[in-house]
């Protein structure tokens, strides 16, 4: 009776990210530091998810803690067994259409389970899956939405509506986006340098369609933000002051409490049984890290492009000789779906050529990675979790942006951090070898972006040591927010 009463007195939060990788990682670290702090985590994944989750980490994976447990919605979609991102525009069409009542059902079945499960006090669900604030609504609970971007792409997403009114989107032919147009500086957003480009925005203002799916679903989700209690934002302070800034003039409440793995530092409750819940929807290969350890300090590139984005045959093969040519030793992670429509195929002769300083994989630790005392630079499509991992790796990056905001967040990893290089959209492989070479040996360039990624990776320390700015946002988070 005792464990019934413990738990029933626990704050009880639901958590449920946006369906792919890059939104469940962050979300579920987000889980482990409330559940340390002594609440109820109900972690909600959509059906298809679920089962990717078991393939990779095995059947016991998602069986969770007594206080800790996970649960599904349907996405909406047909039926599927790939082991794959699903289509973005579609998803995002059906979890704005279809997901509503089910998470509403769910929350009526918690509320009358009884038991040893506390009723939902709070509902903490990721940005992109705002329909959850109407459910808010429905039961009367705080909601929190967090954004699992950078400030500055959620800010981009802020200025659609405004680039839409202005007449920047939509394109007027697709001819734009390639004769300087893109080039075009905008010195009126507030929170950005007034050299910030069409080019540097979230990259859904790219299309001529007034109705294009992503354009209208990101004016959509971000135009809900005021409607909850609070914005979660995995970033800190002194990185995005400006963009920080600018987000809390716009809404009441903006708490930054990255980096999220940093933070995860502090706890001490369970850790042992939290660590065994992990989050990779592909099967990861711990057998790089032995490979990672029989290398020298600071001589290994790492590469990898995330879970979504897709590059052509010939894209992939003048990366593979940019890598190559540079002579350094390397581990990329080859997605097995990372070539549009087709099977992931390197070179014979680059395989051959490269099988004593490269290590190939289709999926790793990628935390473990970044913290490896033998990697000396990342090439990278800057997705936000890469980036922020990165700095607190202390890990400089070069930058091949794919969608979304990652254009945002290698603009500012270049310019605003100092941190990164970038590399042309249209990839030569003699390009990856000069950067690279740069990246890795560079007395210049090189040597002062190896400086400013360990600044920031200092900076981030302290943000999230006791005390520091994340560390006293989520604390103020908890007691202003979820417990009000």
């Amino acid at each position: 009776m005792g464990s019934i009463s413990k738990n029933q007195n626990k704050p009880h939060a639901v958590c449920i990210p946006y369906p792919a990788q890059g939104h469940v990682s962050p979300m579920l670290k987000l889980a482990k530091l409330l559940h340390q702090n002594n609440f109820y985590i109900t972690f909600v994944n959509t059906e298809y998810n679920h089962r990717r989750l078991l393939k990779s980490r095995g059947p016991a994976a998602l069986d969770g803690l007594p206080d800790f447990r996970f649960t599904t919605i349907p996405d909406g979609l047909p039926p599927s067994d790939a082991d794959s991102t699903q289509d973005i525009p579609s998803l995002c069409v059906s979890t704005t259409s279809t997901c509503l009542e089910p998470f509403c059902n769910l929350l009526t079945e918690i509320n009358s389970s009884g038991g040893d499960v506390p009723p939902v006090s709070c509902i903490v669900s990721d940005g992109c899956m705002s329909f959850t604030v109407d459910a808010a609504e429905r039961f009367g609970l705080p909601e929190v939405l967090f954004w699992t971007t950078s400030a500055c792409g959620l800010l981009g997403y802020t200025q659609y509506k405004h680039l839409l009114e202005k007449g920047y989107t939509p394109l007027k032919d697709m001819s734009q986006l390639t004769n300087g147009y893109l080039e075009t500086s905008l010195d009126w957003v507030p929170g950005m340098r007034k050299d910030i480009r069409l080019r540097d925005f979230p990259s859904f203002i790219r299309t001529t369609d007034p109705d294009d799916t992503m354009l209208n679903f990101l004016i959509q989700e971000s135009s809900r933000v005021p409607r909850a209690k609070s914005l979660i934002l995995n970033t800190f302070d002194a990185l995005e002051h400006d963009a920080v800034s600018a987000l809390s003039s716009m809404f009441q409440s903006v708490h930054t409490i990255g980096p999220l793995q940093l933070m995860l530092n502090h706890i001490v409750h369970d850790k042992t049984r939290l660590d065994t819940i992990g989050s990779s929807l592909w099967k990861e290969d711990p057998e790089c890290l032995k490979w990672l350890d029989t290398k020298e300090p600071k001589s290994v590139v790492y590469v990898n492009f995330g879970s979504i984005t897709v590059v052509t045959a010939q894209q992939l093969t003048e990366f593979a000789w940019g890598l190559a040519n540079s002579g350094k030793h390397f581990l990329w992670v080859v997605r097995p779906d990372i070539v549009a429509g087709d099977t992931a195929m390197l070179p014979g002769e680059f395989v051959s050529e490269t099988k004593d300083r490269g290590l190939l994989v289709d999926w790793c630790p990628q935390e473990e990675v970044l913290k490896h005392s033998a990697v000396g630079g990342f090439l990278t499509h800057s997705g936000w979790n890469s980036t922020i991992e990165s700095i607190a790796g202390g890990v400089p990056l070069i930058c091949w942006p794919f969608f979304a905001e990652q254009q945002t967040n290698c603009r500012y990893s270049c310019v605003e951090w100092e941190m990164g290089m970038e590399i042309d959209n249209d990839v030569k492989r003699d390009e990856v070898e000069v950067l690279v070479k740069e990246l890795m040996d560079g007395d210049d360039k090189g040597k002062r972006m190896k400086e400013k990624a360990l600044e920031w990776k200092r900076k981030a320390e302290e943000a999230t040591a006791v005390g520091g700015s994340s560390f006293s946002n989520f604390d103020n988070l908890i007691k202003e927010v979820l417990l009000h």
